[in-house]
């Protein structure tokens, strides 16, 4: 039996019926539609054999590969399967993304329905459950990590209270296993550890994944050469994977028969290859040429609306490329504001190579090619940004309204003090003035109008998927009745 275990709550481990846009139901909280019913229409359980996923979140996987270089016995586990496993286990490492709902779309369903969002409910029960319990006073350790794990410096009674011995945050290649080393042989662990600069892995120091992740999602890069002031990422060193390295691991994926597709993972997608914010076009596209003859699909994490606007004939090369396999794809996009002012203030280089003057016409110019190509971005926007003007929010509404004829979701969130801004205020509900009201209708207004054609592309061809859609329907019904109630 294994010695450490790596698991995450329920609402990670799903493949989200193989549908990106839908995980996005995790950050919504219990409402209408009975819990069961629910979670399987937007976060159903992954399969399994003898308690271990077919697939595991893709930095779970990450972790699973390191340990096992260092000769650790290790097992990735179903969270509905932990008691038997747990029997042998001296520690467990628990995946996080956003264990006390305060990413961007948790906040603003968060605030809406005034409930909690299920992702922070399953986390927390999660570590509440009676078997990771019992395994506790039996000398468990329980190392909780991931893109997540800042949220517990603003959650610091947390620790304690779900009974966590380590809060492990940052890139862990050089460092997870000196700490689940420690715990094996009974030794006090950090209550909380941040990976510093000098740990960080370089290229030659990340192992491949040795199991396949959920939906085929891989890196084919770290860090990120924008510099927002918001953004922790943006403090480590950039590096691109060779596309050799993304070969073996899309091999890994798709040798397993559990997995078809590709989700390609970087900060910035359309920067492959690249050491500035100019696009590499040979690199680009033999990426793509790569992949795309191997996959049934292509779907992208992140890419910035300025490198799009920057190389409209590259985009429209890869979107052919792409379009081969499939009638759309997805992405997440950065807008965080509509003003210029604030542009300039905290993010300068994310209109780059444009100037942050032209912030506005950049994500219209960038939407509106997106839109064309048929990549669907779901957009995130920042409420509250320091030192932000009435002014400033009256323009952020008026992008929003340049950007009614262009497919996407838009989702609010509330300024969180990250990156080179820890020193701020948190933006919380109580701060809302009208004008950022207004603000949360409109964007909501803007995903409504899209949404059915949204679910429509994501279920096509499904055989549930006359069933299911009204059941859709009827959650953004609620929700868009929600939303209309706001004072």
């Amino acid at each position: 039996m294994a010695d450490v275990l790596l698991t995450a709550d329920r609402t990670l481990m799903s493949n989200y019926h193989r549908n990106e846009f839908l995980g996005f139901g995790t950050c919504a909280p219990p409402n209408f539609i009975p819990e069961w019913l629910y979670s399987y229409l937007f976060f159903p359980p992954l399969k399994t054999s003898n308690g271990q996923p077919f697939t595991a979140p893709y930095g779970l996987r990450k972790t699973e590969a390191q340990l096992l270089k260092e000769g650790f016995k290790v097992e990735t586990v179903s969270p509905n399967h932990l008691e038997k496993a747990l029997k042998d286990a001296k520690v467990i490492g628990i995946h996080a993304m956003d264990p006390f709902g305060l990413g961007p779309a948790s906040t603003t369903l968060a605030y809406i329905f005034k409930k909690e969002p299920y992702l922070a409910k399953h986390f927390h029960a999660l570590l509440k459950s009676p078997a990771i319990k019992k395994a506790k006073q039996n000398g468990l350790k329980v190392i909780v990590g991931g893109p997540g794990a800042w949220q517990f410096k603003y959650r610091e009674k947390s620790v304690k209270d779900l009974d966590i011995d380590c809060v492990f945050e940052g890139e862990g290649e050089n460092v997870v296993g000196k700490l689940f080393k420690a715990a094996i042989e009974g030794q006090e662990l950090p209550r909380h550890y941040e990976v510093g600069v000098g740990e960080v892995p370089s290229l030659e120091e990340i192992p491949d994944i040795v199991q396949p992740s959920i939906n085929g999602l891989i890196e084919i890069g770290r860090g990120c050469c924008r510099g927002c002031q918001f953004c922790n990422v943006t403090l480590r060193p950039l590096r691109w994977y060779p596309i050799e390295k993304i070969d073996r691991e899309l091999g890994v994926n798709l040798s397993s028969g559990k997995v078809t597709g590709v989700c390609l993972h970087a900060e910035d997608v359309m920067l492959f290859g690249s050491n500035n914010t100019i696009p590499n076009e040979e690199k680009l596209l033999k990426l793509h040429e790569t992949v795309v003859k191997k996959v049934d699909g292509i779907s992208w994490s992140h890419c910035s609306v300025a490198a799009v606007a920057s190389s409209p004939r590259l985009f429209s090369k890869l979107s052919e490329t792409i379009l081969q396999k499939q009638t759309w794809w997805g992405v997440e996009v950065g807008l965080e504001t509509g003003s210029s002012e604030v542009a300039k203030k905290i993010m300068p280089a994310k209109a780059h190579p444009f100037k942050a003057d032209d912030w506005h016409d950049v994500v219209v110019d960038g939407m509106g090619l997106m839109h064309d190509n048929k990549l669907v971005p779901a957009c995130t926007l920042i409420v509250g940004l320091p030192d932000e003007k009435e002014e400033d929010v009256t323009k952020t509404m008026d992008l929003i309204d340049d950007l009614k004829d262009m497919r996407s979701l838009i989702v609010p969130l509330f300024f969180v003090p990250l990156g080179k801004l820890t020193s701020e205020d948190w933006f919380t509900e109580t701060k809302l003035s009208k004008l950022h009201k207004d603000l949360l209708i409109r964007c909501a207004e803007h995903d409504f109008r899209w949404v059915d054609n949204l679910l429509d592309w994501s279920i096509k061809g499904k055989w549930y998927s006359p069933f299911m859609k009204e059941f859709y329907k009827g959650f953004s019904a609620i929700a868009k009745y929600k939303v209309r109630q706001i004072e």
